[in-house]
């Protein structure tokens, strides 16, 4: 689950329709207790093919169009922290989906936003005639510095996934329209393919959908029609593993031929929706002893996804770069009961790792991931240890990579993103 701007952002729903992710046992796993001003003519109407990788040096993060309000983390710090030299890929999040079209989200500050020369990329403020301006234009600025680097607007998420049901009744109708969109001559050259975040196809998310187990195939088998080989198409996808969920509520293994990899949701596994707890981590990496719910853990998913024959190559790693919290706790080890869901900056429940390294530090590790316990809160969340225990994981796996959720998350010079291999 994708966790939206404030103002956007889900309200937690019911367990019936919010059934937080599961996964089915990984044999084997151990435990331990303690993701411009004329480069618009430039851009060609035909796009060299995208770049084959080997497999696991995909490392994509998640830069939300909503960050630049609240947050205040423009493209510019994507440079300053150093995340953009190791980046390979960027989901630009979100578009919207409606009308049974892919739509802007907010065009102001995709487009229209004009920036100073201290918050611009290259240190050049926007003039007022220039025809491209906002997160568009200071992206292609971070493109012209890392060359390799590849971005991909994703549409739907959380709130806009309602817009899926529509979508689906005509495939090809709706690909056109998001062909239309991605490769508008205003900035063609900004992205390089598209993603599709649904949350979930014939299943519950924010809303329930009812379009059916082929429907997720027949949209992506659109979409790479449309967008051809040489734009990117990914998607999003639950990491619901458990028998009957979400992962088997959609054809995901049919629809991977036409995908160029899934970025698999491997976090929010458990969070303070359940305000009693007991509190557990929201992104194990295994079982442990204990666990609240049988399976529900990263490499469970894994397993699922390449037991339906998916190529490991063509699944990501996901990683959370936040934390999440409950309040009334008096147990420091997982398990323990609270009371509701701890303070966050920006909705109770969450809180992006670069205040949690400090507010409430670590205190130890279960499941390939870490836990915190300060007065009477307790926090789960991902370190750039426990990074590294991930990426040997993935690597193990054979994977094809690593994505995270999202930039804003990360401390100012990039902690956690170069933690990532």
């Amino acid at each position: 689950m994708h966790t939206p701007h404030p103002s956007r952002f889900r309200a937690i729903v019911s367990a019936a329709c919010c059934a937080v992710l599961g996964a089915g046992l990984l044999a084997g796993a151990g435990t331990t207790a303690t993701a411009a001003t004329s480069a618009q003519e430039a851009a060609a109407d035909v796009k060299a093919a995208p770049q084959a990788e080997a497999a696991g040096s995909k490392v994509l993060g998640y830069f939300t169009e909503w960050g630049t309000y609240d947050r205040k983390y423009h493209v510019k710090n994507i440079e300053t922290s150093g995340s953009g030299a190791k980046l390979t890929h960027i989901n630009y999040a979100f578009g919207n989906v409606t009308g049974g079209k892919c739509a802007m989200g907010d065009a102001y500050a995709a487009t229209d936003r004009a920036y100073t020369a201290a918050d611009s990329v290259d240190g050049k403020a926007d003039t007022w005639d220039q025809p491209l301006r906002g997160n568009f234009n200071q992206l292609r600025k971070l493109k012209q510095k890392h060359p390799d680097l590849k971005v991909l607007w994703s549409f739907g998420g959380w709130t806009w996934s309602a817009g899926f049901a529509e979508a689906a009744k005509n495939p090809a109708a709706f690909a056109q329209s998001c062909y239309d969109l991605v490769e508008n001559s205003k900035w063609a050259d900004v992205f390089d393919g598209i993603d599709i975040d649904w949350e979930y196809p014939n299943a519950c998310g924010a809303t329930c959908d009812t379009s059916g187990k082929d429907a997720f195939t027949n949209l992506m088998q659109a979409l790479r029609a449309k967008f051809g080989s040489q734009n990117l198409v990914t998607a999003a996808i639950t990491a619901d593993a458990t028998p009957g969920g979400k992962i088997d509520a959609a054809d995901y293994a049919g629809a991977a031929q036409y995908v160029d990899w899934y970025n698999p949701m491997t976090y929010d596994f458990f969070g303070a929706w359940d305000a009693a707890g007991p509190t557990a981590p929201h992104s194990p990496l295994t079982s442990y002893a204990g666990i609240p719910k049988a399976d529900n853990h990263s490499s469970a998913t894994i397993a699922k996804l390449k037991g339906l024959g998916i190529p490991a190559s063509k699944l990501l790693l996901g990683i959370g770069f936040y934390g999440r919290g409950w309040t009334g706790v008096t147990q420091a080890a997982p398990g323990g009961t609270a009371t509701g869901p701890a303070a966050g900056t920006y909705e109770p429940g969450i809180e992006d790792y670069k205040v949690l390294k400090t507010k409430c530090p670590a205190t130890g590790t279960v499941a390939g991931t870490a836990y915190a316990k300060c007065g009477s809160d307790w926090w789960s969340y991902d370190t750039p240890a426990t990074i590294a225990t991930k990426m040997d994981y993935k690597n193990q796996q054979g994977l094809g990579g690593t994505f995270f959720w999202e930039l804003s998350g990360d401390t100012a010079d990039g902690e956690l993103i170069k933690a990532i291999e």
